[in-house]
């Protein structure tokens, strides 16, 4: 690559910390968590994992700021929000009033889990644990000891 742009009279580079790529395993474990939870509480997957990038999730930054986005404050734009898998937004308490009008609840854009590192996705699958167990869910239904043991080891996923 140096070869390619030594000659080039402007560069652009950027130089971060290298963290590890959540799994694939843990990916499919949580993906599975959440269709058991989902069936419990008579709802959508993209629901529960919205709600769940919600609670245990991270914000979407851009050049150190927070993604804030404006929707009509009505229950339809908030029905779309819960049900989508393209974005995920958290919303707030703020409500600003639009010049037409119409007031709009501001809401926070949230990183898809696709973008998470291991320590994140351990954070996401531990809350949806949590949840899980709040609803009722025994340790055998949502893993064996063997699973249980495995994400310890290998994702630092703290199962109780």
């Amino acid at each position: 690559a140096y070869e390619e742009l030594k000659d080039c009279e402007r560069l652009s580079l950027e130089i971060k910390k290298c963290k590890a790529k959540r799994s694939l395993d843990a990916n499919a474990y949580y993906w599975v968590l959440i269709t058991k939870l989902a069936k419990i509480l008579k709802t959508s997957n993209s629901e529960v994992h919205n709600q769940m990038i919600s609670e245990y999730g991270f914000p979407e930054l851009i050049d150190d700021q927070l993604v804030r986005i404006p929707l009509p404050d009505t229950d339809e734009a908030e029905k779309r929000v819960r049900e989508s898998m393209e974005y995920h937004l958290k919303p707030t308490t703020q409500i600003i009033s639009g010049k037409d009008g119409i007031d709009y609840r501001t809401y926070l854009m949230m990183r898809g889990s696709s973008t998470y590192n291991t320590e994140e996705m351990a954070r996401l699958i531990e809350g949806l644990i949590s949840e899980c167990h709040a609803v009722g869910m025994s340790d055998a239904e949502i893993m064996t000891p063997d699973e249980k043991r495995q994400l310890a080891e290998r994702y630092g996923v703290n199962v109780g």
